[in-house]
């Protein structure tokens, strides 16, 4: 009965709550309580066990509804979400997403444009992404993939320190596809982009406190030295003469 109801309740347009229930929305005789500090309190009546909540100035969270008695903790409700939400916004913020980048080359590629696209090439790599290599054939060049065979080697071997042919060269109608994979993980890659900037961060503060330091010793220096006090004029021990 009560699993008809509750697809009726859904069908209606309600929804079942995920929130746990609390305080007076616990509904059973007894509970087994745990105390705040994680302490094994025991099976208590679910008045007596509302009473020590209000003495702890803390809420009666039920932890797991399906056990025999229910298990509740006593907490603060309201900390413990906004710290929940932080640890889910944290682990959103460093989750790694694994992304294919793609370069394009043509097989009488010009050698300063070569060392543009492999610059990027190892910028990707580094960043501990994918790059999805396409050799672009035109004319006459489809009767000579060997052309973008041999560039796409010599490209894997220039940035063999970073990264590894994931997917070997094969042909897919006028192009040439390779796929290099970074050896270093997204989450590395992050973490030491992060050290890095950290780094950065400190240099330039420590540099201006630098400049500020050599500013303010810079003008003790130049400051004009004090003039010594003038001694007083001590009076003539002479007396005039009377006429």
């Amino acid at each position: 009965m009560a699993v008809c109801q509750a697809v009726a309740w859904c069908y209606l347009g309600g929804s079942i709550s995920a929130e746990p229930r609390i305080n007076d929305r616990i509904r059973v005789p007894e509970v087994r309580l745990v105390g705040p500090s994680g302490e094994q309190v025991g099976i208590v009546p679910l008045a007596k066990a509302l009473e020590l909540a209000q003495e702890y100035d803390l809420d009666l969270v039920e932890v797991a509804a399906t056990a025999r008695p229910p298990v509740c903790k006593l907490m603060d409700y309201g900390k413990f979400k906004y710290e929940s939400a932080m640890k889910a916004r944290e682990a959103r913020k460093n989750q790694a997403h694994t992304v294919i980048k793609e370069m394009k080359l043509r097989p009488k590629i010009d050698p300063h444009d070569y060392d543009t696209k492999k610059g990027h090439v190892v910028r990707f790599l580094k960043q501990g992404d994918k790059v999805k290599i396409t050799i672009m054939f035109r004319g006459r060049e489809q009767s000579r993939p060997e052309l973008g065979f041999r560039l796409l080697q010599r490209l894997a071997s220039d940035v063999e320190e970073l990264g590894f042919i994931e997917s070997n060269p094969k042909q897919d109608g006028r192009n040439m596809i390779m796929v290099l994979g970074p050896h270093k993980k997204k989450t590395e890659a992050m973490a030491e982009a992060r050290e890095a900037q950290a780094a950065r961060k400190a240099e330039r503060q420590g540099g201006t406190q630098d400049v500020e330091s050599e500013g303010t010793s810079e003008a003790q220096a130049e400051a004009p030295a004090e003039a010594p006090a003038e001694a007083p004029v001590e009076a003539s021990a002479e007396t005039p003469s009377e006429s």
